[in-house]
């Protein structure tokens, strides 16, 4: 005996069809399409710690392999607070976002300390890393920086808001960053330089407080003199 087989009205048919194509409810915070794009190409929330962070150089490098060439690129990144400390990182990768987060957290990884006064540096300075050779100079209140790019974008993260600058070798953005951060490294506080040569450091006297004033005391009027006889 041949199986009876039901078939479903044509109706019931066309309602299971838009039943098993109906998209997912979309949660809260969720949006349809190109959302796993962003994740994909390294976007992120960038820590909130009071550090300021600025591109120096994005360079692009193209290895040929069998089916095309296949690109890298390497960042240059500074990072800094303003308040006197400031670090430059370099990260690698085959998409430009993700070579800037590995750099921005190499150089947060390498945050040094620099000695300002004021608004500006301590003494004049004359730093050299390989090819690059960088010269600063104190200035006073209302100068600014005057410098390039790349000397500007250090000393702005670590604080000084009036330098004299001037590049005297190399252009390479890399090495004006690691001969602007080494001239930095050298700067002294006159206490520190002080305490090296062991002599003694005198500190700073306090105000002394001042005495009120005594009240004068009220003068008798003198009698009026008495005419002679």
């Amino acid at each position: 005996m041949a199986p009876v087989i039901s078939e479903a009205p044509a109706s019931d048919r066309v309602a299971v069809v838009l039943v098993s194509e109906a998209p997912a409810s979309e949660g809260p915070g969720q949006r349809q399409g190109g959302g796993g794009q962003r994740g994909r190409f390294g976007g992120h929330d960038k820590p909130d710690d009071g550090f300021t962070e600025k591109v120096l150089s994005i360079n692009r490098s193209a290895k040929v392999v069998k089916g095309g060439r296949r690109f890298g690129f390497s960042a240059v990144v500074i990072v800094g607070d303003k308040k006197g400390k400031v670090g430059m990182g370099q990260g690698k990768a085959n998409q430009v976002p993700d070579c800037i987060r590995k750099a921005s957290e190499n150089a947060r990884a390498q945050l040094v300390s620099v000695v300002l006064r004021d608004t500006t540096i301590p003494h004049e300075v004359l730093s050299r890393y390989d090819g690059a050779k960088v010269l600063l100079r104190p200035a006073s209140t209302g100068t600014g920086i005057i410098a390039g790019k790349t000397v500007r974008a250090v000393c702005e993260l670590a604080g000084v808001r009036n330098l004299l600058s001037k590049s005297l070798g190399s252009n390479n953005p890399l090495n004006l960053a690691k001969a602007t951060l080494a001239g930095l490294l050298e700067l002294r506080d006159r206490n520190e330089v002080m305490k090296a040569r062991g002599k003694y450091v005198p500190e700073p006297e306090a105000p002394a407080a001042e005495e009120p004033a005594v009240a004068a005391e009220p003068v008798a009027a003198e009698e009026p003199a008495v005419a002679a006889e």
